[in-house]
């Protein structure tokens, strides 16, 4: 998931994960009206108008084309959402034909059974043919897609072409060179950190993991079982440890970093790097760095490769307990077209998920092309499970990043008791 402003994605995938909720009932059967109220629920943001702009333009678009219906959208608080989602999920009466959700909640929103199977929908879809795979995958739970791709969250590498113009070093090609060229800004230039990166900054800590070819679990005949203790995945957590130490990002101020404070402490003048998102361009320009940086993929482990990013993003899903559900289907589709994804970039610098639209904003946007080109170099996912949430929410891989960098563990302990805490979750 990726909320703008205030809420970056990684601080929302975190909050929206800890909530699983369960419905107590089976789903009600919907119907397929095509006049009358159609609910919406939104995330609402802390800068809300630029996206308030671009819905309501399509809202006015979409009730032109549909004689007899209105348009109705609710701003879901992000701290209230739990209980609004619960609440919809308990009680199909009050759910919305329409919502916008993270896809890292996919598989324990759809094992409520109120979410609509929309892999038909996204198949007939002119446009969804233009869906990256890799995306398109975020949506899925069981081999079934229940959200329709609105826009994704990828990272890659922010770095100070200033620093690195000063001390003549050349933007990393591997993560171990990158390791190197942090140690030395370090070593310089010892009022910043060589990275900024933290303990609690799992998304910057999953491309390690896969670019040295280990994975969080694997899954045989629909169970899962934790890797994060196989030699590729300790590799990873490893070299991304090694990061938050004195030389580097020392401990006493990196150990508890999340992504949010990572980026800031970059945006601020900081650090020498930071692995960022592309939503978090704009607070990067709005800081001491704003013309001194650019932005490439993040390396993998062998010269010209890109580590694999994780795929973050939110859809937009359609409640079964809808009384409208073509309409509904009609509606998310037009929000998460062509036309409107480009408006939602420029509203609120969305990373879209039709390649099509990718391409065509990358071209004219150099700071997008790296991420574009991350994105097609191959993304991974988590645990398409319910039990992710549970890991997620209760810290069990930054536990391991801080006791390996703090010395607290090493990381043959610090993994194996991570393996243990994820494989009691998946059951």
């Amino acid at each position: 998931m990726k909320l703008r402003s205030v809420l970056p994605a990684v601080a929302a995938l975190a909050l929206l994960a800890a909530c699983a909720p369960t419905q107590s009932g089976p789903a009600a059967s919907g119907g397929n009206q095509t006049d009358g109220t159609l609910r919406v629920w939104l995330f609402d943001e802390a800068n809300r108008a630029p996206k308030e702009a671009a819905v309501k333009e399509a809202i006015t678009e979409f009730e032109a084309n549909h004689a007899g219906v209105k348009v109705d959208v609710q701003w879901v608080p992000v701290e209230g959402r739990a209980d609004k989602f619960s609440g919809a999920f308990n009680d199909p009466s009050n759910a919305p034909d329409v919502a916008e959700f993270g896809n890292t909640d996919v598989s324990s929103y759809a094992q409520t059974g109120a979410l609509s199977d929309l892999t038909k929908d996204i198949s007939n879809w002119s446009d969804g043919k233009d869906l990256l795979p890799s995306v398109v995958d975020t949506a899925k739970a069981n081999g079934k897609i229940y959200g329709i791709p609105w826009y994704t969250g990828i990272r890659a590498l922010y770095y100070r072409t200033d620093v690195f113009a000063e001390l003549g070093l050349k933007p990393p090609a591997t993560l171990a060179e990158l390791t190197e060229d942090a140690r030395k800004i370090r070593e310089k230039k010892p009022d910043l950190y060589g990275i900024a990166t933290g303990g609690k900054y799992t998304y910057a800590m999953l491309p390690f993991i896969w670019a040295n070819g280990g994975d969080l679990a694997k899954q045989d005949n629909g169970n899962w079982t934790s890797t994060v203790d196989s030699p590729q995945a300790k590799a990873g957590v490893t070299a991304y440890a090694n990061l938050i130490k004195d030389d580097i990002c020392p401990p006493a101020a990196c150990a508890n970093l999340t992504g949010t404070q990572s980026v800031t402490a970059f945006a601020g003048g900081k650090a020498g790097m930071v692995i960022g998102g592309d939503f978090n361009r704009k607070a990067v320009e709005k800081g001491a760095v704003k013309g001194k940086y650019a932005i490439m993929p993040l390396p993998g482990t062998t010269p010209g490769s890109v580590a694999p990013a994780f795929a973050g993003g939110n859809l937009l899903g359609v409640f079964g307990a809808s009384q409208r559900h073509g309409l509904a289907v009609q509606f998310a589709e037009l929000l998460a077209g062509i036309k409107y994804q480009e408006k939602m970039y420029a509203a609120m610098g969305n990373l879209p998920t039709l390649s099509s639209v990718q391409k065509k904003l990358a071209a004219s946007d150099p700071t997008l092309k790296a991420f574009v080109d991350t994105l097609s170099a191959g993304t991974k996912f988590v645990p398409s499970t319910p039990a992710w949430s549970k890991i997620d929410s209760q810290n069990v891989l930054p536990t391991a990043v801080q006791q390996i960098a703090t010395g607290g563990k090493d990381a043959n302990a610090a993994l194996a008791d991570a393996a243990a805490a994820m494989n009691k979750n998946f059951g």
